[in-house]
């Protein structure tokens, strides 16, 4: 891999982990903002640690060691770590597997939004697919069901990685949406800042899963996902105490965000199904996405 190809890839990752976790960080410039202020510090330097060393990188070696079980716990997190020629191997084998779970995980993520979350209408046809919210679990379903079929007839495991993709997904969401009740719970009443930092970290690991499922449709280096998710963690944690106000005035950088989760999920679902699909183009893809809706939101500003 060259320099170049390096390079682009990383930055792929830091805009992507930066954008998809802009709800992230206005949760927790909400909550923070009802904390004393040793609570404040506490978790915006410890916080940082445990979100950016701890679980962006623990996730993409489960993810490794789950798809390679062979290399064992240790093994896979070395490999993985140095970028082994082993690792690199049983991923190469593996592929096909970790795209089609992340590909369905990811077009899941993106219906979920169209049709069943409040949004800033960027596109037409958005307010549309909103309205029509109980058709949400009919297309996922049937997906799935697409996509189990095909894989079937290429290799059984794969059908296997895209129901497991759905699995984390529906497990993910249901953590997202009790972590929305608990949100209210925490701002309406006088919880401790102990229950608040926990509640901050756990909601931290749960924004976390996405940017590192989508990482696998930009490299499978688990180096360069620690590197680019990483970075885009300390952006993310830089707007929570800075600016998070400014971001909060982009209006449509979730909906970018939403569209780059879709054409990943669809990279990789290709992926999966053996198209060739270079490097380059997942950043290129989330850097086109995203500065689209950038610029979108600029403009609704004037």
């Amino acid at each position: 891999m060259d320099i170049l190809s390096i390079i682009l890839i990383v930055f792929g990752l830091v805009l992507f982990e930066t954008v998809t976790s802009v709800d992230n960080a206005i949760i927790n410039a909400q909550v923070l903002s009802t904390m004393g202020e040793k609570a404040r510090r506490w978790f915006l330097m410890w916080g940082l640690m445990i979100a950016v060393f701890l679980l962006r990188g623990l996730l993409p070696w489960a993810i490794v060691f789950a798809a390679n079980p062979s290399l064992g716990s240790v093994g896979a997190f070395t490999a993985a770590l140095n970028s082994d020629p082993r690792v690199v191997s049983a991923i190469g084998e593996s592929a096909p597997i970790l795209l089609a779970a992340g590909g369905v995980f990811l077009v899941f993520l993106f219906f979920h939004w169209l049709f069943l979350e409040t949004k800033s209408y960027g596109l037409l046809g958005e307010r549309f697919f909103e309205r029509q919210g109980v058709w949400f679990y009919a297309v996922v379903s049937i997906i799935l069901a697409a996509v189990v079929w095909f894989a079937l007839k290429v290799n059984p495991l794969m059908a296997f990685g895209a129901v497991v993709g759905s699995t984390v997904f529906f497990i993910v969401h249901g953590f997202k949406e009790n972590a929305a009740e608990q949100e209210r719970k925490l701002l309406g009443l006088h919880s401790s800042d102990v229950s608040k930092i926990f509640y901050l970290e756990v909601i931290d690991a749960t924004f976390s899963i996405d940017g590192v499922i989508g990482a696998f449709a930009f490299t499978f280096s688990v180096p360069l996902i620690l590197l680019g998710n990483g970075i885009g963690a300390l952006v993310v944690r830089q707007f929570t105490v800075s600016n998070i106000e400014r971001i909060k005035r982009y209006v449509f950088l979730k909906n970018g965000a939403m569209y780059s989760i879709l054409f990943l999920g669809i990279i990789m679902l290709l992926d999966s199904f053996g198209f060739h699909i270079p490097s380059f183009v997942s950043p290129v893809v989330t850097t086109i996405v995203v500065g689209y809706f950038f610029l979108k939101s600029r403009k609704a500003l004037e």
